[in-house]
């Protein structure tokens, strides 16, 4: 993950590094993914999440589309 100041300098890195571009979404979206996706990571009944619960996650934060669909 890489954190830029627009989808217009993702665009120039990309063409720069020669990297395809992934997905691109705001950072609240990342905040909020962080805080859904590790509230609970110290308590002691903490399992890793199913890929049903990590795609409500997703949903729960925004992060939407092909890029963030867990079925293939």
């Amino acid at each position: 993950m890489r954190l830029f100041r627009s989808e217009e300098h993702v665009q120039r890195w990309s063409a720069t590094a020669g990297i395809a571009v992934g997905a691109i979404f705001p950072v609240d979206s990342l905040w909020r993914l962080a805080e859904l996706w590790f509230h609970d990571r110290l308590s002691p009944g903490w399992r890793r999440r199913t890929p049903d619960e990590a795609q409500a996650i997703f949903s729960t934060a925004g992060l939407t589309g092909d890029f963030w669909r867990l079925d293939g």
